[in-house]
């Protein structure tokens, strides 16, 4: 069984652009360490225990942009911190694309009612 303070972060990655293996890791990169810095910003001691605990992560994806939007906002209404990357464009994907989106490092307990029906990426 979990325990109720587990801590992770969770990275959501859009399946529906065909992106590369490394482009999709840039892209998990930029979530990860997006969202990290929102979470610091929002509670120090949760990042803190976080990175004690090993930096808990999951990656999962999504069909498409709506989807991505819909999560982001999800997040942001229950005050969870997240960031969504947008890419320059310079490379695979057209400029301003939604490529990525990061959530925490949170308690698994407000993220698992609305990721847990994702999918692993």
């Amino acid at each position: 069984m979990k325990e109720l303070n587990e801590i992770k972060q969770v990275i959501i990655i859009r399946s529906d652009l065909d992106m590369g293996k490394g482009k999709i890791a840039a892209q998990a990169a930029h979530a990860s360490l997006m969202s990290y810095f929102e979470a610091y910003r929002q509670d120090e001691k949760v990042t803190k225990a976080w990175l004690d605990e090993g930096e808990k992560k999951i990656v999962l994806k999504v069909s498409d942009e709506n989807a991505l939007i819909k999560l982001y906002e999800a997040f942001k209404f229950k005050k969870i911190p997240c960031a969504l990357v947008h890419d320059a464009g310079l490379t695979e994907v057209p400029p301003n694309s939604k490529t990525a989106l990061g959530i925490g490092p949170w308690y698994s307990k407000d993220l698992d009612p609305i990721t847990g029906k994702l999918k692993l990426l």
